[in-house]
């Protein structure tokens, strides 16, 4: 049973830092790409950053380019998010997801991924 399961999520005030994790286990197939995504309140889900799992190759979507940094431990099989500079707009519920294959997290397509954890809320006060 695949499983991603993400923590680290709380409350920072803005300019503050967080570092998410996101555990992966279950896959017995192999897939092309990890990402991020975060949902605000009223507004659709968004791409933040993609890892392909091949060669480890890092994505940004702008929104979050220069702030964010994406990483992976493939022996402890987590993938994290750390999150500086963080601002009030970049309070939302992020989700790691996987994309068995394909360009949906490059794109930002979140109905392109194919299995998704159940978030962790950031919240970022000013």
């Amino acid at each position: 049973q695949v499983q991603l399961v993400e923590s680290g999520g709380g409350l920072v005030q803005a300019g503050g830092s967080l570092t998410l994790s996101c555990v992966v286990s279950g896959f017995t197939s192999d897939y092309s790409t990890i990402g991020w995504f975060r949902q605000a309140p009223g507004k659709e889900r968004e791409g933040v950053s993609c890892i392909r799992r091949r060669d480890g190759d890092l994505y940004y979507h702008d929104s979050v380019k220069d702030r964010f940094t994406a990483s992976r431990d493939n022996a402890k099989n987590t993938i994290y998010l750390q999150m500086n500079n963080l601002k009030p707009e970049d309070t939302a519920v992020y989700y790691c997801a996987v994309e068995v294959r394909g360009s949906s997290c490059y794109m930002g397509y979140s109905s392109g991924m194919d299995f998704w954890g159940k978030g962790t809320l950031v919240t970022v006060s000013s």
